[in-house]
């Protein structure tokens, strides 16, 4: 999708990919009200372009070093992100038609992002066989994530009967978890690159009405979620992979009560309230 964009924009102006015209294509990103981190997604995408047709001789050296070298759009402040209410991850899940192939993978898709917390890289990769059971229940044995630091995801029943309805119906008993599927509804043998799992994200967002909404911030929703929920700070930073608790701490940032204003209570007992 974010290629689709980029050759758009080049034939409007008229000019090849080149460091000038992905910069003019980056600055129109940004006058669209993108975030940052949306907009790097599709640099970092287009500089993985360019590397592969460098080496295909379909850009010389130095073209692709020049395109490659465009800098990511910087982040202004701390952003907290975005991420989804309950009743709004329920309407996320309803989206795919689950009486389609493709609709049951989606749904899975979906559902291990938003309940199993995990990175679009890591789920791009997941294999059939990650997937075991350990003390009576599913989880993802041994993720390799971030940083290298390996940890195991408990994998939610609702989760699993998502997984399992996918990999039935697509007759999926080892290798790639997650596929492509035709046109014609049959699954492939190839595993859905991390791009897709974002494309399949921002469609179904978009379907339920919120723009630029990527699989970061379904990641973000799980530990959002989970901490209204009453879920342990530690446990929910194993569950991300994160280094430290300091590390999820920020990553969940704080977040104005307004049903409970911190403002009720002393202004009731101290200014209005009588003492009893």
């Amino acid at each position: 999708m974010a290629f689709d964009e980029l050759g758009k924009f080049l034939d409007l102006i008229e000019e090849p990919l080149s460091r000038s015209s992905l910069v003019a294509y980056r600055a129109q990103l940004v006058e669209r009200g993108l975030s940052a981190s949306t907009i790097n997604v599709q640099l970092s995408g287009i500089r993985q372009l360019a590397a592969e047709a460098r080496r295909n001789a379909i850009l010389d050296s130095e073209t692709a070093a020049s395109i490659t070298d465009v800098p990511n759009v910087r982040q202004q402040g701390t952003r907290t992100g975005n991420w989804l209410s309950r009743d709004q991850a329920k309407e996320l899940l309803a989206v795919p038609d689950q009486e389609k192939l493709i609709g049951k993978r989606d749904h899975a898709l979906l559902a291990l992002l938003l309940g199993c917390g995990l990175r679009r890289q890591e789920l791009a990769v997941l294999q059939f066989e990650n997937i075991v059971e350990r003390e009576g229940r599913a989880v993802i044995g041994d993720l390799v994530g971030k940083g290298r630091r390996v940890r195991t995801v408990t994998v939610p029943f609702g989760v699993k009967q998502s997984i399992d309805r996918w990999t039935a119906a697509a007759d999926i008993q080892d290798g790639p978890l997650l596929r492509s599927v035709s046109k014609s509804g049959k699954p492939g043998k190839v595993a859905l690159g991390d791009w897709s799992v974002w494309s399949v994200v921002e469609r179904c967002a978009k379907e339920i009405g919120i723009p630029n909404f990527g699989a970061h911030d379904l990641r973000r929703t799980c530990a959002k979620l989970c901490r209204k929920s009453g879920g342990d700070l530690e446990q929910i930073k194993f569950l991300l992979g994160h280094s430290s608790i300091q590390t999820t701490e920020r990553y969940l940032g704080s977040e104005q009560k307004i049903a409970v204003a911190v403002n009720d209570t002393w202004v009731c007992r101290k200014l209005y309230c009588k003492p009893q």
